[in-house]
């Protein structure tokens, strides 16, 4: 990790490792292409022999308040950024169009201001980045991700609202 001085801002740089991030991926429960860019680093996961959605659910939805009081992770739905945390999911879609229930894409950006604290107000450093990634990844998987409005992102689990459906 570096500090990089851009004008009157510090940012803190990580240097993110695709093969760690595969085997974090890996130890997780999931297979993972990574896809390394400039500024962030893109997993594409899948969980394809999961005979079940991954656990991404609508957090106001009445029917998921059990899912809600567990969960460690919430995304915000309009943007697709999980709080607290340097990452950004977005659904992939099928050859029809709809989400792929067992698969989403994960950003996560190398740039970070220089004060950002990830949950618990831990310092930020790659393997504490590490370890919170695992953490979500086996949130989809067992506990639940909350999506907190409407927006880009579409839940995976849940009472899912499909074409006609009233809101």
């Amino acid at each position: 990790m570096q500090i990089v001085q851009a004008g009157s801002h510090q940012l803190m740089a990580l240097e993110m490792e695709p093969d760690s991030l595969r085997q974090v991926a890996s130890e997780a429960g999931f297979s993972c292409e990574v896809e390394d860019a400039e500024r962030a680093v893109t997993l594409v996961l899948s969980a394809p022999e999961r005979e079940t959605p991954l656990l991404l659910f609508d957090a106001s939805d009445p029917a998921n308040t059990g899912w809600f009081s567990r969960c460690q992770f919430y995304v915000d739905g309009r943007t697709g950024a999980v709080l607290q945390t340097p990452f950004t999911v977005a659904n992939r879609l099928e050859s029809g169009g709809r989400p792929s229930p067992r698969s989403l894409r994960v950003q996560i950006r190398k740039e970070l201001p220089a004060h950002f604290r990830l949950p618990g107000h831990q310092p930020v450093s790659e393997r504490v980045v590490y370890t919170v990634l695992f953490n979500f990844l086996q949130s989809l998987l067992e506990i639940g991700v909350g999506i907190c409005g409407k927006g880009s992102v579409t839940p995976l689990a849940g009472r899912i609202e499909t074409a006609g459906s009233k809101p």
